[in-house]
């Protein structure tokens, strides 16, 4: 969360209500705001979304075609067969030429905040006088510090991790901002409900590292719930291969494709705890939150956000390798459901996020530097107007 700015809280926030922002709200292409499954910045987007008009905002939001949130569903659902092949690239083109003539078609904005990036960011940029905000939701490569360098001073990166806006601190920052985890749709499980198994919730890929899970599970006597989609590469279906399909047998190691709704929820709060043995520097990690949400502590790895997201003892614990991972496992059934969810929810609920995010907003359409920009950094030099 960003730091106090003095600004005044508006609606559902507080008793101050400033005058309601005009904002467009850029979703990526490839599933539904808010998501049914996977899709963690749909989710993210969706939460705000809602926050803010009932804040009494005027939210314009560009999403996938089946998106019940938006104002202005844009992209066809059979888009999202594209992604990760060689049709990706075109498909992101052709959303920031829709996105560029939904935009045209509005009348003046207060403020666009885009959680896309690469060609509807840049559209974006270069073809409005709005100031225009861009949460970076990824890690950040060599790639893409060259794309957001380049596009100073016309846009303001939001982080969503202190450990992510350290990845590349000569950016052009204009503020940390947590994501939010959807509390209303997860349920916290008491002592008694617990059922004694382990879940790993992720794509199931290297760097979410299943196969250490499995081991745990293993050295501990513990079932294994892998919860998550074979991330759709050429490296995420060998990996599965290789280094998981050999342990699933739907008994002690139990493979969920696509978990949602009720269902997740019930996985999440039964669950004795979520491991995480990251293998990457990940700069959030929406699953750990909704476990934690839920009343199951998670065990990790202290890989890149993963240090900001957890109360050590309180809602988790955070191990070096897969001795001290094992051990924890011992330990969660420790952890006070009701306290660790507790906590977690009131750090990481919509309203907390949104407002981080309005508090940006009103900083930087009134000129001022947001608390949680760099020292150096002057806000109006970031949205392209004179000091």
């Amino acid at each position: 969360m960003l730091a106090e700015t003095g600004l005044p809280r508006c609606g559902r926030f507080s008793e101050v209500t400033p005058l309601p922002a005009r904002i467009a709200l850029t979703a990526p292409p490839w599933y539904p705001v808010p998501p049914v499954g996977y899709g963690g910045i749909e989710l993210v987007v969706a939460l705000l979304a809602r926050e803010l008009r009932a804040a009494g905002d005027e939210v314009l939001l560009f999403g996938e075609e089946n998106s019940g949130l938006a104002s202005h569903p844009l992209a066809p659902e059979e888009w999202s067969e594209d992604l990760g092949r060689s049709g990706e690239r075109l498909r992101e083109l052709t959303y920031a030429a829709m996105a560029l003539k939904a935009l045209q078609s509005l009348g003046p904005l207060d403020i666009i905040h885009d959680h896309c990036g690469m060609a509807t960011l840049l559209v974006q940029a270069l073809a409005e006088p709005t100031p225009v905000l861009h949460t970076v939701h990824g890690a950040i490569r060599e790639l893409e510090r060259t794309f957001y360098a380049a596009l100073e001073p016309t846009v303001g990166l939001v982080a969503i991790s202190e450990a992510q806006r350290a990845s590349a601190p000569e950016l052009p920052w204009v503020g940390t901002v947590h994501n939010a985890v959807d509390t209303d749709a997860l349920r916290i499980g008491t002592r008694a409900e617990k059922d004694g198994y382990l879940l790993c919730l992720a794509r199931i890929c290297a760097e979410k590292g299943q196969h250490i899970a499995i081991e745990v599970a293993r050295r501990t006597g513990r079932r294994l719930v892998l919860a998550g989609k074979v991330e759709p590469t050429d490296a995420g279906y060998e990996y599965f291969e290789r280094s998981v399909r050999p342990d699933i047998d739907g008994d002690r190691v139990i493979h969920v494709h696509n978990s949602a709704g009720d269902d997740k929820a019930r996985l999440l709060a039964r669950a004795a705890a979520l491991l995480a043995p990251l293998q990457w520097d990940e700069p959030f990690g929406l699953a750990y939150v909704e476990a934690m949400a839920s009343g199951t502590p998670t065990i990790a790895f202290p890989r890149g956000a993963v240090p900001e997201l957890i109360e050590p003892d309180v809602s988790g614990f955070l191990v070096e390798d897969v001795d001290q991972m094992s051990e924890a496992v011992a330990h969660a059934d420790g952890i006070d459901p009701e306290r660790c969810a507790a906590v977690t929810r009131d750090r990481f609920s919509p309203g907390a996020m949104a407002r981080g995010y309005h508090e940006l907003y009103e900083a930087v359409r009134h000129g001022r530097t947001p608390a949680g920009a760099a020292s150096d950094t002057v806000v109006p030099e970031l949205i392209g107007e004179e000091p």
